[in-house]
């Protein structure tokens, strides 16, 4: 007998990443399922397990205990229980959230160094990221207004990572759990309106499906995989020009003037941060490109990091911010 069609859509999903060209380099690697036990993780599971005895490909779970609960011992033991039933050995993984940053980007954190540490070398780590995850994504990106790239949304594959539900709706891998008599954990976290994902998801989006008749999530998520794909052809532009404006251990402000500003602003992240540069604010990126778009001989901009950029003799170089040469 045929499955039904939610598990069906799981069990392609599952298939057509781990065919695809960009999961080619793993293939032949065991194949790790991250199972929180709720419904996304859960149908994920399910999905791999089958797809896995299809290919003969070994696969595993780890559950991530974050311990922020009362009873996630309980949870964590519920999930592997239900996993041993699809067939698939599993482990937990306890880890401490220091809880800096936000609960939310703590607990994520602690949650993929697990997950590096304990997966198997060479090995994808299958995570049950939903379109609808990809929509609140895209719309969080939107609100810190970063740039195109915190737009970008997460993509199918970026090693060690594997997202192989981008496509699926989240009501699919809830009926895909109950047609496989699948008992889905319900993190109360989810429905806690502290958490501004949850109030994107209970609130924003259902208020734009409504405003603009529907179809939100997905054209959220389609422009996120459009911009993506501007993006990386930029980057390749950006990362071919890096080497073309080197100069005297900086960049030359003369061949960096003649660069697009889409291109020019990337050149200058690229560099920053292989020297050393920690992630920046767009404020701080357009400060450094008005060194080669604006220059009148203002000073250069302060950096994350104790850095600053300077310009001297037509020359951009990074130095600590007790160095100070003359500009030029």
């Amino acid at each position: 007998m045929p499955p039904e069609p939610v598990v069906s859509e799981t069990r392609t999903a599952v298939r057509r990443l781990l065919d695809s060209a960009e999961a080619a380099p793993f293939k032949g690697a065991p194949l790790v399922v991250a199972c929180s036990g709720g419904a996304d993780s859960l149908a994920l599971a399910a999905a791999v397990a089958h797809v896995s005895r299809e290919v003969g490909a070994s696969a595993q779970a780890i559950v991530v205990d974050h311990g922020l609960q009362v009873g996630s011992q309980a949870v964590a033991d519920a999930a592997v229980e239900q996993l041993a039933g699809l067939g698939l050995p599993a482990q937990i993984a306890d880890v401490a959230v220091d809880g800096m940053g936000g609960l939310e980007a703590a607990a994520r954190k602690a949650r993929y160094a697990a997950l590096r540490a304990e997966r198997p070398s060479g090995s994808l780590v299958l995570l049950g990221h939903t379109l609808d995850d990809q929509a609140e994504t895209v719309l969080m990106g939107l609100g810190r207004g970063s740039g195109p790239r915190s737009i970008a949304g997460m993509r199918s594959l970026d090693e060690p990572w594997a997202r192989p539900f981008l496509p699926v709706r989240r009501a699919t891998t809830e009926a895909a759990c109950r047609a496989q008599g699948l008992e889905p954990w319900q993190d109360p976290h989810n429905a806690d309106s502290r958490f501004t994902r949850v109030r994107l998801r209970t609130e924003v989006l259902p208020l734009l499906e409504d405003v603009l008749q529907g179809g939100v999530a997905g054209a959220l998520a389609r422009t996120a995989r459009q911009l993506r794909e501007d993006s990386e052809a930029l980057e390749a532009v950006a990362e071919a020009e890096l080497s073309r404006v080197r100069a005297d251990q900086g960049l030359d402000c003369g061949a960096l003037r003649e660069l697009p500003a889409a291109i020019r602003r990337r050149v200058l992240r690229d560099w920053l941060r292989a020297e050393g540069v920690p992630e920046m604010t767009d404020a701080h990126l357009r400060s450094a490109d008005a060194l080669i778009a604006e220059w009148r001989g203002q000073g250069g901009p302060a950096l994350p990091g104790d850095f600053v950029l300077r310009r001297a003799h037509g020359r951009l170089r990074v130095e600590t911010a007790d160095r100070k040469p003359p500009n030029g």
